[in-house]
């Protein structure tokens, strides 16, 4: 009775961080389309308000943080739970590097705003962005699920945003090759891309631990990458 006592409890913790976790996920996947959303349309209100929302992002980070280790420290669990104890953790630490990178693009697009229009770019980056977000999406909904499955299926569309990013890096160099006025702005998008590709690192890394978590070992082979030119 009493180690069921302890599990149920355990249980409860639990739940109650990954509730935590859900609602940062759900918090960055919006950071994620909005400030792609301010790129494209040149939106500086937008763009400072993602700036703003970011400390709400990180306090979540920090509240899963103190309530993980509570859990860890009161219920002392061993093997499986541990696991799953260690994971919010590990998955909060990359949905708060996550934000930043959205912030980073906000920053960057009021700097954008004076600049001359690179024609194209700002669609194909919001394009980019939209197929990260889901790659979180679907990383969060398999960590909830324990669905090792749909993990592996995050873990495998990392290629497709890696191909994204090199087609989108060429075309940055065509443009400064063109014209000497484009350098500055290609280059400030070229970082914004790279944010991207990095969320895509993140969520194939949240989609790694579900791995873990469902099966006690991480993916063995090597991560799908494509041939990166930058």
């Amino acid at each position: 009775m009493m180690s069921e006592h302890i599990l149920s409890a355990f249980d409860r913790d639990l739940e109650a961080v990954q509730a935590l976790v859900v609602k940062m996920g759900g918090l960055v996947e919006e950071q994620i389309l909005e400030s792609a959303r301010a790129l494209e349309v040149r939106d500086l209100e937008l763009a400072e308000q993602i700036r703003a929302r970011d400390r709400a992002v990180d306090e979540l980070e920090e509240k899963i943080n103190e309530e993980a280790a509570r859990l860890i420290a009161l219920r002392a669990p061993a093997a499986r739970d541990l696991r799953m104890a260690l994971s919010v953790i590990k998955i909060s630490a990359s949905l708060e590097r996550v934000g930043d990178y959205a912030k980073n693009i906000a920053k960057r697009t009021q700097v954008l705003s004076d600049g001359p229009q690179i024609t194209g770019t700002a669609t194909a980056i919001r394009r980019m962005a939209g197929t990260t977000e889901a790659m979180l999406k679907d990383a969060l909904d398999a960590y909830i699920q324990r669905d090792a499955k749909l993990a592996a299926d995050v873990r495998e569309r990392d290629l497709e945003v890696d191909q994204m990013y090199n087609a989108l890096f060429r075309e940055f160099l065509t443009y400064m090759m063109e014209d000497p006025r484009n350098i500055t702005p290609c280059m400030h998008l070229h970082f914004i891309a790279k944010n991207i590709e990095r969320m895509g690192d993140h969520a194939t890394t949240i989609a790694e631990q579900v791995i873990y978590l469902v099966t006690g070992e991480m993916p063995e082979d090597a991560r799908p990458k494509s041939s990166s030119v930058a």
